[in-house]
């Protein structure tokens, strides 16, 4: 394993982060793993070298945040050898105040987070999306307040326009360290405007979906075949590609083909030859999913195979900043 600085913070991460959205409670999603099917892929993922952990309140409303706190100290044991990773922004609860960016739902909401992990402070923690209701000010003087309360090491945040990015990085009074965005070989039009900003402002990229949905992994067919428990039952995976899509995957085939590997890995290794690229989150619900993605790591892309993978792209309209 690799570990690299997260943009140009002095945090030190895995190459590989293992998003624990597929630990939870199987009536929120019926293919999430309960924390006992879950412990040998926080174990296999240790073992392998990864460090780097992410998850959200908003998963299973708060058990993936449990699972992943207890599976940590299970495994781990000392707090400082693993980097941990939740968001905020999601309905939490009944009343108009549990989900947004508001100064009352974030401090309320690192608290509940923290009792749910149990641990002290999150290495970082990051809005799930853009807030338009509540002044960006209030929100980055809120999170200022998170970190120099020592709840949290580091901030970041997830998808939303590349403006929205720009006007809350300079509005401070603590920076946003890392990105995480909807990114993979299938999906690019953050290559437009959010990756050059990012490049700019030193901040690291930590792409989720990086083998769409599966897609990338054979979980999807031409025609709509569905090979997955989750494919066929994912209807915003539906919205986010289309039959277009499967000449990337053909190309992707072929690659990892004449190589003799799963696409899987050669998908991600595209990824991490990316500018800016720090970590992506992979999701697993078979331990070859974390073997996949370590191996990654250490494939080395030609310029010509990367101009294959990349050819047969087509445009997508913007999702998932809502």
């Amino acid at each position: 394993m690799e570990y690299v600085r997260l943009g140009s913070s002095g945090l030190k991460v895995s190459r590989i982060c293992l998003g624990m959205m597929s630990y939870g409670d199987p009536a929120w999603r019926e293919w999430l793993l309960d924390e006992e099917a879950a412990e040998p892929f926080v174990r296999r993922a240790a073992e392998a070298g990864i460090t780097f952990f992410d998850t959200a309140d908003v998963y299973s409303t708060g058990v993936s945040e449990t699972i992943t706190g207890n599976l940590l100290r299970t495994v781990f044991g000392q707090r400082e050898d693993y980097v941990l990773a939740t968001k905020v922004h999601g309905q939490m609860g009944p009343g108009a105040n549990d989900r947004g960016l508001s100064r009352k739902h974030i401090l309320a909401g690192i608290d509940a987070s923290l009792r749910r992990l149990g641990v002290d402070y999150v290495d970082l923690y990051q809005i799930h999306r853009y807030d338009p209701e509540t002044p960006i000010e209030e929100t980055m003087q809120a999170l200022d307040d998170v970190v120099r309360s020592g709840k949290a090491r580091y901030i970041g945040a997830s998808s939303m326009w590349a403006w929205q990015f720009a006007k809350a990085q300079v509005t401070g009074p603590t920076r946003f360290v890392a990105m995480q965005n909807h990114y993979n070989l299938a999906y690019r039009e953050e290559e437009r405007e959010m990756i050059p900003l990012c490049l700019d402002q030193g901040v690291g990229v930590i792409p989720w979906s990086p083998l769409a949905r599966g897609l990338l992994a054979g979980s999807r067919g031409r025609g709509g075949q569905r090979n997955t428990v989750r494919s066929k039952s994912d209807p915003f995976g539906d919205s986010l590609y289309s039959e277009a899509d499967f000449d990337v995957v053909d190309q992707l085939t072929a690659v990892a083909s004449a190589r003799g590997v799963p696409p899987a890995q050669v998908a991600l290794a595209w990824l991490l030859h990316k500018p800016g690229v720090t970590a992506p989150i992979i999701g697993a619900t078979k331990l070859h999913h974390i073997d996949d993605a370590v191996a990654a790591v250490d494939i080395d892309l030609s310029p010509e195979e990367m101009k294959q993978l990349e050819e047969p792209y087509r445009p997508h309209a913007v999702v998932g900043h809502d």
